[in-house]
């Protein structure tokens, strides 16, 4: 392969450097071979504006989307076979095209769009890119043009300007039994979120799953076997002082693994968008059309969960409140621990649950829609990685996996055993995530 298409993972070399407090430390451009992928390039840079951001999973995955799609459309306008997202790019007459320039100058415009506070450092980014890897060949009479990418990233910014991401309406809880209120991590977050214009799907609802455990009202949830088998399930595995005859060490591990709750983490998306640069690396792969199939799956998973989380008739509260308020759920099967705290903390050593509902688990919709992408791009679920993490709770692990799947079960899994979520939040999101997925490859990106 040359060096237009060899992937050389050097997530080492490519990635910057996170340091207190969530600061980016940018890396330098002697440090950037010149054989790079310019996509797999930005999903660093991508990352890099997650952490300093310090977003929720909604805001941060509909960035990934936006920045992955003007890329795949400058790829598709300057020569790459394929159905466009949003148009193909005609290039200017006169002047020469580097696919490589046009594909950074993409990828700048749209973060500097979304994440106007690093505009410096997406600059820098761009400028050591631009040093490492000039355009080859000569140029055009009128010199080379960056008009593709900036067209292509205008197109996306100027499509999702009205999707409702920013409406920031407030939340009203609940203190009925069974729906959510704040638990001390902060006020509601993304409310609206699922009626945000989804990037693929018809709308938010489309894929949303039967209410918890299938019941039509909150009372006859808390008062059914199936809801109290849930709740000391999650008392039983989650909890903070577990013993060892409950929740293994493995499983303690596993939980942190998958968390990357906490601030200066990549968040969920990220880690997910981690694991398609392993996978990727390790075999041929067209990086603008796989990036873009995953980071609007993500998107979309994120609207659809929040859907589920906030646009029915129950708003499922978390575990935490579930096990350790002393109101009464008409449960006899269930007895509430006001001492009950999740095995899930922050990096100040506090105890915590994700300030939104519980049903359904983001992570879970993540982690099907991603699997659901790259089972399909693929063509096998039977595809062998070892995957990475960065939440603080679990530096240095890696966890090995022989399918997309399996890794997706047990990021889902992961939350009972963080304490924060209940099965039925992790197998409908799963669930909502693959169905997504499906909508996505089978529609778009052709």
């Amino acid at each position: 392969m040359n060096k237009r298409t060899r992937l050389g993972r050097a997530i080492a070399v490519l990635a910057a450097v996170v340091v207190g407090g969530g600061v980016v430390t940018p890396t330098p451009a002697s440090a950037i071979p010149p054989d790079f992928d310019h996509v797999v390039y930005w999903n660093d840079v991508l990352l890099d504006a997650f952490r300093t951001s310090n977003g929720p999973p909604t805001t941060l995955s509909r960035a990934g989307a936006m920045m992955h799609l003007a890329m795949y459309d400058t790829s598709i306008s300057l020569g790459r076979s394929g159905t466009p997202y949003l148009a193909r790019v005609s290039p200017i007459p006169n002047f020469s095209y580097d696919r490589d320039t046009n594909l950074d100058i993409a990828a700048h415009d749209v973060l500097r769009a979304v994440f106007p506070a690093q505009s410096a450092y997406f600059t820098t980014k761009y400028n050591e890119a631009r040093q490492a890897d000039p355009p080859i060949g000569e140029p055009g009479p009128e010199g080379w043009s960056r008009s593709v990418g900036e067209t292509a990233a205008q197109n996306i910014i100027n499509a999702r300007a009205n999707d409702r991401s920013a409406n920031n309406a407030g939340y009203t809880a609940s203190e009925a039994a069974g729906q959510w209120r704040p638990t001390g991590s902060g006020a509601a977050v993304g409310p609206n979120w699922g009626n945000v214009t989804p990037f693929a799907l018809t709308s938010g609802s489309q894929f949303r799953p039967p209410l918890p455990g299938g019941f039509s009202t909150v009372s006859a949830m808390l008062t059914s076997s199936a809801y109290a088998a849930q709740v000391n399930e999650v008392k039983r595995l989650g909890s903070a002082t577990a013993p060892a005859t409950d929740r293994n060490a493995d499983q303690t591990k596993l939980a942190f693994f998958w968390a990357n709750d906490v601030s200066g983490t990549y968040k969920p998306p990220g880690q997910l968008f981690e694991h398609t640069q392993i996978v990727a690396s390790q075999r041929t792969t067209d990086t603008p059309r796989l990036f873009a199939l995953v980071a609007m799956a993500m998107a979309d998973a994120a609207i659809a969960a929040w859907d589920a989380k906030y646009n029915t008739s129950i708003d499922l509260w978390r575990p935490e409140s579930a096990i350790a308020e002393p109101q009464s759920d008409g449960n006899s099967a269930t007895v509430p621990n006001p001492a009950w705290r999740p095995l899930s903390v922050d990096r100040n050593g506090t105890r915590f649950s994700p300030p939104f509902p519980a049903y359904v688990s983001g992570h879970a919709t993540f982690a099907g829609a991603w699997a659901g992408v790259m089972k399909r791009y693929y063509g096998t679920d039977a595809v062998g990685f070892v995957a990475t993490t960065e939440d603080p709770n679990a530096a240095g692990v890696t966890r090995s996996f022989s399918s997309f799947s399996a890794a997706a079960t047990e990021n889902a899994r992961s939350r009972v055993f963080l304490g924060v979520h209940y099965q039925w939040d992790a197998d409908a999101g799963l669930s909502t995530g693959d169905a997504v997925a499906n909508r996505v490859f089978s529609t778009y990106l052709r």
